[in-house]
């Protein structure tokens, strides 16, 4: 792209300069209370941030250390910088003057954040954003380049860099913002001010923690216009209750499907809307379909552990198996559900109980050696004192891991609200998957702790006997099971290839499908879609770069490949079941209650 050789220069008049100074005061006043709340919180608070000062400082001392054993490379990576200062410098002077010139540098391909005009046509807010842009290439390339660092404070510092150089970004303030800064003006600052009221609100949702509105949180309920495929809950427990859906086919396969959902975020994104519902899919192929739907746990179940999430799991099949009168059953496990329901695939293998014929799991780790960006937070410091916390409170609360999630996306999942609900003091549009998405649940103590420190920590889930689950030392070599992983190539939260490796795991026939996009569009890709596509290799090589060179490319969705590997494993045609019908009498309407347990407002 060339810039106009007319440069053109901000347009900083305010219809109502009265209006404008007024609203000023009232932001400065305004801010005054914000600030007050968010200390008053701060001190009544009792959750602990994910992100310890303590911890980041001293991984960048060690960056520091290196750096200084070397340097001739900091001095070439400032002697290239002030270079290319000077070409931005020399190329801003001549569009000034009326020349036409090229970018001393670009915005990465999908970068959103410049998009409006003004950041090329206007020569000082485009001086601003390529400054913005060469201090965060030269400040990240430096930080990858320093040798003498572990791989794990090597990843940690090159994590907290992008961080910092994604909250420098100058579309994140008022007047380096063209769209703010015009909308600042048009308004009188009304945006400003209504930034700030949203500010206090999402801080008292918060309690003290600014826990940012992604979404309208009135525009969705459960049951009413996300979770509405039609079913009943047939079973429940302290932990799940166990959902039956309602058939719409007059025979289903003789085997039943259960859907194991993670409890890091609800069940439904499954089932989020008719049109894009796996549950809704499944149901009118054919299938009598189970959900489990995991309660939003308090201090009373601060005891609960990962034993018990399977042996739950192990009660569900039970209760499908009293509903039904069929005990074979094809199962599905989705992120944390499919470690859970591998698990427990490998506890019933050590029990000679072989009732799950089928299982697919979706973005579903097992080898936790190479977790991608979380590793981060697998710090012992931090795990421990978030452990001195749930000591105390009985349970991570679930906002801590959203927040997470969103670092790791900080741009589209906190930035891109920031300057929409703050700067321009818009209300978030209703969008049904956001609205999932900050609807996470709480994790119990006792299973947070073993979870993290005896998978992500150790790893010592795919170590043979490495962990023991209600008695039994688990093997996922002796799951022979038919087993289906799949993957999404753009997955942040489960890297394909750290998911990969459980094709290695387990003993009995695998198939591995790599989906297009991230965690949630690469699973939740409904058969009528053409988006996305997805890789096939019959030949799982042991290292996943290998597999991925003699895969296909395949367009659409892979849900109706899926269907065809699953097929087999169904039994005959049988007439169709109707919750109730069983041994198991309707407990109440799905979605149930346990799904509607939300304790952030």
């Amino acid at each position: 792209m060339s810039p106009s050789t007319a440069p053109s220069t901000p347009d900083l008049k305010t219809a109502d300069p009265n209006k404008l100074a007024q609203n000023l005061s009232k932001i400065i006043e305004q801010s005054q209370r914000v600030l007050q709340e968010y200390l008053k919180r701060q001190e009544r608070g009792d959750q602990i941030s994910l992100i310890d000062p303590a911890i980041i400082g001293k991984s960048f001392q060690e960056l520091f250390q290196q750096l200084l054993k070397d340097p001739d490379k900091l001095i070439k990576a400032q002697v290239e910088f002030w270079k290319n200062y000077l070409d931005l410098w020399q190329a801003a002077s001549q569009r000034l003057a009326g020349h036409e010139t090229q970018p001393v540098i670009e915005p990465p391909p999908g970068d959103k954040r410049f998009k409006d005009q003004q950041w090329a046509e206007n020569v000082v807010f485009d001086f601003i954003k390529q400054s913005y842009l060469l201090s965060a290439d030269s400040l990240q390339g430096l930080v990858q380049s320093v040798e003498g660092l572990d791989d794990k404070t090597a990843r940690k510092v090159q994590f907290y860099t992008r961080q910092f150089v994604d909250a420098m970004a100058p579309t994140n303030f008022v007047l380096t913002n063209p769209t703010v800064l015009q909308a600042t003006l048009d308004s009188g600052g009304d945006n400003l001010v209504k930034g700030l009221q949203n500010v206090l609100t999402d801080l008292e949702r918060g309690r003290g923690q600014l826990q940012i509105t992604m979404t309208d949180l009135n525009a969705f309920t459960p049951g009413e216009n996300v979770a509405v495929t039609p079913g009943k809950v047939i079973y429940q427990s302290e932990l799940l209750q166990l959902i039956q859906y309602n058939p719409s086919t007059p025979t289903v396969c003789q085997r039943p499907f259960l859907f194991v959902s993670p409890w890091i975020n609800k069940f439904y994104i499954m089932d989020m809307r008719p049109k894009n519902s796996m549950v809704k899919w499944m149901v009118d192929q054919g299938f009598t379909v189970f959900m489990t739907s995991w309660i939003n746990p308090d201090e009373r179940l601060a005891h609960k552990t990962f034993d018990d999430y399977m042996l739950a799991c192990v009660e569900a099949m039970d209760a499908i198996e009293q509903a039904t009168g069929e005990r074979e059953i094809s199962a599905a496990g989705y992120c944390l559900g499919g470690t859970l329901l591998l698990s427990t695939l490998a506890w019933l293998a050590a029990k000679k109980d072989k009732r799950v014929k089928s299982a697919i799991c979706f973005a579903c780790m097992t080898d936790f050696s190479e977790p991608g960006e979380l590793e981060v937070f697998i710090d012992e410091e931090l795990i421990t004192l978030l452990e001195k916390q749930m000591g105390e409170r009985g349970y991570l609360d679930g906002s801590q891991m959203a927040g997470v999630f969103s670092m790791l996306r900080a741009n589209d999942l906190i930035w891109y609200f920031v300057v929409n609900n703050y700067l321009l003091g818009n209300d978030p549009y209703p969008f049904d998957l956001l609205y999932w998405n900050s609807d996470s649940t709480r994790m119990p103590r006792d299973m947070h702790s073993f979870y993290v420190r005896n998978m992500y920590q150790k790893n010592l889930l795919r170590q043979p006997g490495g962990i023991t689950l209600a008695g039994v030392p688990i093997d996922l070599r002796k799951i022979k099971t038919p087993v289906c992983f799949l993957s999404a190539y753009e997955d942040h939260i489960a890297p394909w290839k750290s998911t990969y490796a459980g094709t290695q795991l387990v003993g009995g026939p695998v198939k591995f499908v790599l989906s297009g996009s991230g965690h949630i569009a690469g699973v939740i890709n409904p058969a009528s879609s053409d988006k996305y596509g997805y890789w096939l290799n019959p030949n799982n090589s042991p290292n996943p770069d290998d597999w991925f060179k003699g895969a296909v490319k395949q367009e659409g969705s892979w849900w109706p490949d899926w269907l065809a590997w699953l097929q087999p494993h169904t039994g005959p045609q049988v007439p169709a079941r109707t919750p109730g019908d069983g041994k198991l009498k309707p407990v109440e309407d799905a979605p149930g209650s346990y799904v509607k347990m939300r304790y952030d407002q």
